[in-house]
């Protein structure tokens, strides 16, 4: 299916009635395992974003994808007086690195930034590959596309007692490019993968099988990317550590919905 068609369906009109009847569109399922969530904060503005980003991309082709991790970019906008404003940027994601830079009792932010699983990872400036994972106990967290901006984050932890989660989906852009015409990256085509261009956050309520949320998700109809995906994770509280994640491509076709297992 074409972005913009797929676009076009996430933002048609439908009532809560209807999506809570119909037959869902897509569907991804995590195994009880443990998948981390792998952060890049990132910046046209920055003209040392453009290798980490190089790098991040060649992960399209990993074996490992969404099973072993899950990828997202998040680009910036403090860099945006340099002189270039990132058409991705957003002061939310800016807000999000700064958070995680409080909880490590950091003074500052920067770019290329990587955050495995809520923590710092500076393995990429060495050259490293990135952390394995034993996939500890966690549960099955499931994002289901119900109908138009309509997805629904349900989750099933090992854990028994009662705690307070936060669910994030993020729509990924892959494809994309920008012809820079200022600030540090003048004259540069720059190309772009796993970027987040929307971000949508809901506390889960606890019910008889687990916990589930509802989540409104509405991407910029300005982003053409070449392919869509979708991140999801849930968090401990609104700024802990993310407790499990699953992602995947984003396709309506019934042979692409499905589980992702470990």
């Amino acid at each position: 299916m074409r972005p913009a068609i797929l676009i076009g369906l996430l933002l048609g009109a439908a009532g809560v009635a209807q999506a809570q009847t119909a037959s869902p569109l897509f569907r991804l399922e995590s195994g009880s395992g443990q998948t981390p969530l792998f952060e890049l904060y990132t910046s046209e503005g920055c003209s040392s974003c453009p290798p980490a980003e190089q790098w991040l991309s060649a992960l399209v082709t990993s074996p490992d994808l969404w099973r072993e991790f899950v990828p997202v970019a998040f680009h910036v906008d403090y860099w945006d007086n340099l002189g270039w404003r990132d058409p991705f940027g957003s002061p939310a994601y800016s807000l999000r690195q700064r958070g995680y830079a409080a909880a490590w009792q950091t003074p500052s932010v920067y770019t290329p930034g990587f955050v495995w699983n809520g923590n710092e990872w500076r393995g990429w400036f060495q050259g490293q590959t990135l952390p394995s994972s034993d996939h500890p106990p966690a549960g099955s967290l499931t994002a289901t596309w119900l109908a138009g901006p309509q997805w629904t984050v349900t989750f099933k932890p090992t854990a028994s007692q009662p705690r307070l989660y936060v669910a994030h989906l993020a729509l990924l852009g892959f494809g994309l490019a920008s012809t820079v015409t200022a600030g540090e990256n003048k004259g540069r085509v720059l190309l772009h993968d796993f970027v987040a261009l929307t971000l949508a956050e809901a506390p889960l309520l606890r019910l008889a099988e687990g916990y589930h949320a509802t989540l409104n998700v509405h991407p910029p109809l300005t982003v053409k990317p070449q392919r869509l995906g979708v991140a999801a994770w849930i968090t401990l509280g609104n700024g802990g550590p993310p407790a499990q994640a699953v992602g995947g491509w984003l396709d309506t076709s019934p042979q692409a919905a499905g589980t992702q297992p470990h």
